[in-house]
């Protein structure tokens, strides 16, 4: 009796080893990589000149119902490079991270060199999430060994703030909060439009050096319901530091040479997966649902009237302005405009570099009328319009295709995928740059639309800590400082800089973020966020 429990024992033992004696049919595994691709558009090659910025309006909706972890997706968006082209070398020095590990990028690593992003999405590093997307800033000043988003923190990498001579951004509004995980939104922005611009301005003179460094602040312009005009800039210096033990780059990055913008796109990068095989050779693939605005014509509208310009956009009268010789409104000229012609193709999805094909059978990219891109969706028997396709099939080798949700294993349809837990709180220490020469008020907290606080100070525009890292005579930073309260006091909030949208409504920001100076501060001091729990 003992050796035939004995054996059955072992039976069961060797039965609860993984691989032996299970089923591993209809399994539910969860993973990632379930969706990479880009939503993008090209536009024709602006003339010769016209490299000082860009504008254009992009929808801002919720592309999902529910916070969910390691979920990243931009919504349409681009990018800023310095037209190096007549460069033979590499722009990035051994050493960093994209000369180190991305090959493809040689010879030069132009394309990875320095370049200003962000803008709408969801980012895995986001520590709170709350259903609309947020905005965001970000520059690669060094070929990715860092990215700056705020005035006081990185792209979302790390809670803590960034080290006194890591900071790149200057806050130049004194209305607006510039949080670190990011600009929320209020309601349900579906489809409303949030327009912004990149425009290269000169706050101060170029630098002999060394290094060298050009004149060129690129700033960030808002144009919501509730907030219209300059919110800050990146410093020269930001650009040029490189250059600093690596000669070559020289008046090579963006304080120095023309911006270059060649398109936009949602950069679809970080999606989770659960997959479930049955029987034979057939697997089923799942995804968060993701959702689009659709208009009456069966459309989502994604990205209008993009611009390029030229330094007579702004950047002349603006410079003019800062030496006493002219006048500027801060409007954009006309004069300066340009605007291209937009084309677009099917984008190619894949799940872990597997293809998945079919997709257009249920949408396809478009440039409507008027030079604006978007999806048309389909009249089709898997997905609703509007709804991007959620579920997948695969069988043995064949093409992993969409599939109809009443297909689907009942087991995958009712699994959840885990939901963003709230992150550590971004935190800057009592110390260095931020306490010297240090704020002007105590503290102040704000609850964003998020259910976020964010804490903030009042500081003098030229001490803030971004700008304690350099060694600027006195007579500098007071010109710099009489300059921006010229600029507070005459570029209010309520006025056009860019154009307002040709169609659609204007998205308005969280209330919250809008702020005003407290008396006696009211020009010459900016709002600078401290913390955010």
């Amino acid at each position: 009796m003992k050796k035939l429990a004995f054996i059955i024992s072992v039976f069961l033992s060797l039965n609860c080893l993984p691989g032996l004696g299970q089923n591993n049919e209809n399994k539910i595994t969860v993973g990632s990589d379930g969706l990479h691709g880009y939503i993008s558009f090209s536009s024709t090659k602006p003339p010769a000149g016209f490299g000082a910025g860009i504008s254009f309006y992009s929808a801002v909706w919720p592309l999902v119902h529910k916070p969910y972890a390691d979920f990243q997706i931009g919504l349409p968006g681009t990018w800023v490079i310095p037209e190096n082209n007549d460069v033979n070398f590499p722009l990035c020095p051994v050493g960093t991270l994209a000369r180190d590990n991305w090959p493809k990028r040689a010879p030069t690593w132009g394309s990875v060199f320095e370049t200003i992003e962000g803008g709408l999405g969801y980012w895995a590093g986001n520590r709170f999430r709350y259903g609309p997307p947020k905005f965001s800033m970000n520059g690669t000043p060094n070929c990715y060994d860092l990215e700056i988003a705020s005035p006081g923190w990185s792209f979302f990498y790390s809670a803590t703030a960034l080290p006194d001579n890591k900071m790149g951004i200057a806050q130049l509004s004194n209305r607006i909060l510039v949080p670190p995980d990011g600009f929320t939104f209020i309601n349900n922005p579906d489809g409303k439009f949030l327009g912004y611009a990149w425009m290269s301005l000169s706050f101060m003179d170029a630098k002999p050096g060394p290094p060298p460094t050009g004149d060129q602040s690129w700033t960030l312009f808002l144009n919501s319901s509730n907030f219209k005009g300059p919110v800050a800039y990146y410093i020269p210096e930001t650009w040029s530091k490189i250059s600093k033990d690596y000669h070559a780059d020289y008046g090579r990055g963006l304080d120095a040479r023309p911006g270059v913008m060649g398109g936009g796109a949602m950069e679809i990068n970080t999606v989770p997966r659960m997959d479930e095989k049955r029987s034979g050779d057939t697997v089923f693939y799942k995804i968060p649902q993701l959702f689009f605005h659709v208009d009456n014509q069966g459309r989502s509208v994604l990205v209008r009237d993009v611009k390029y310009y030229s330094k007579d956009a702004l950047y002349n009268s603006f410079k003019g302005w800062k030496d006493d010789k002219n006048e500027c409104s801060g409007s954009f000229n006309k004069n300066g405009t340009w605007e291209p012609v937009l084309t677009t193709k099917m984008p190619v999805f894949d799940q872990k570099g597997i293809k998945l094909s079919g997709m257009e059978t249920t949408f396809t990219t478009k440039i409507f009328s008027d030079n604006v891109f978007g999806m048309q969706w389909k009249n089709n028997p898997l997905t609703k319009e509007g709804e991007f396709p959620q579920y997948f099939m695969q069988v043995g080798n064949g093409p992993r295709e969409p599939v109809s949700a009443s297909i689907v294993p009942a087991e995958l349809k009712k699994s959840e995928f885990k939901l963003a837990e709230w992150g550590a709180p971004y935190t800057s220490p009592d110390s260095g740059s931020w306490i010297n020469p240090g704020p002007a008020t105590k503290p102040i907290n704000v609850v964003l639309a998020d259910g976020s606080t964010v804490t903030y100070c009042w500081y003098r525009f030229i001490d803030q800590p971004s700008l304690q890292q350099f060694h600027w005579s006195k007579e500098e930073k007071e010109k710099l400082q009489a300059f921006v309260e010229k600029i507070q006091r005459q570029w209010l909030i309520n006025k056009n800089y860019m154009a307002p949208p040709k169609e659609g409504e204007l998205v308005s920001l969280d209330p919250a973020l809008i702020v005003q100076p407290p008396p006696g501060l009211e020009i010459g001091f900016v709002p600078i966020v401290i913390g955010q729990k």
